[in-house]
């Protein structure tokens, strides 16, 4: 039987540490196969299962995130007990092979790219940079997200120590859009308006 240790975070990224190259690989896929009812019994999303090898050990990093109607962030509280839960899993695996392992489960960072519609999802409200194919980039709050694109509310630049003006709001449609990223603030979900009773702890806390 494998050894396990479960480790909780709230970002994949450690700065200044060192990641192994993770190995994507059928193996991978029948971890992911294996997991995802336990993630899914606890409303939570499968995000990605990747395999490090380090040496003669091996990490088992598993992503899960929030459903995409949701804001806000998975709690630490919830990343501890479906780390334990998986980590009971992997134990009982009968088809893993022998070397021992570590398991670390974690949730996406603030810092993940934007590259899929459910990612745009999960980041309404949120101030936001994106580089537009053959267009102007736009930085500005999601507005709204539906099957065709995402719409922003513009910033516009003013004065240092004045309050950035907005636009009007603009849509892009997801096949204009080169790449996006989260634009890290300390306060958002209220300035946005957003609804925040289902909200776990925010990543930037």
């Amino acid at each position: 039987m494998s050894n396990a240790e479960a480790t909780t975070s709230s970002d994949r990224t450690d700065a200044g540490r060192a990641e192994p190259a993770a190995v994507h690989n059928p193996e991978a896929e029948r971890l992911r196969a294996l997991l995802e009812p336990a993630v899914l019994a606890h409303r939570l999303y499968l995000e990605d299962v990747a395999i490090n090898i380090a040496g003669s050990n091996r990490v088992v990093n598993v992503v899960v995130d929030l459903p995409q109607e949701e804001t806000g962030g998975v709690s630490l509280d919830v990343i501890a007990d479906i780390s334990k839960e998986l980590s009971d899993i992997l134990d009982g695996d009968p088809s893993t092979d022998s070397r021992p392992y570590d398991l670390e489960v974690s949730s996406p960072g603030v810092g993940r790219p934007l590259t899929e519609p459910r990612h745009w999802h999960r980041a309404r409200g949120r101030m936001v940079s994106v580089k537009v194919i053959q267009g102007e980039n736009v930085t500005g709050r999601i507005q709204s997200v539906d099957e065709s694109g995402v719409t922003l509310v513009p910033e516009i630049a003013v004065k240092k120590g004045m309050k950035p003006k907005q636009g009007d709001p603009v849509k892009l449609p997801f096949d204009k859009i080169r790449s996006g990223k989260v634009e890290i603030e300390f306060s958002h979900l209220d300035e946005a308006g957003l609804e925040n009773e289902h909200n776990g702890p925010s990543e930037e806390a």
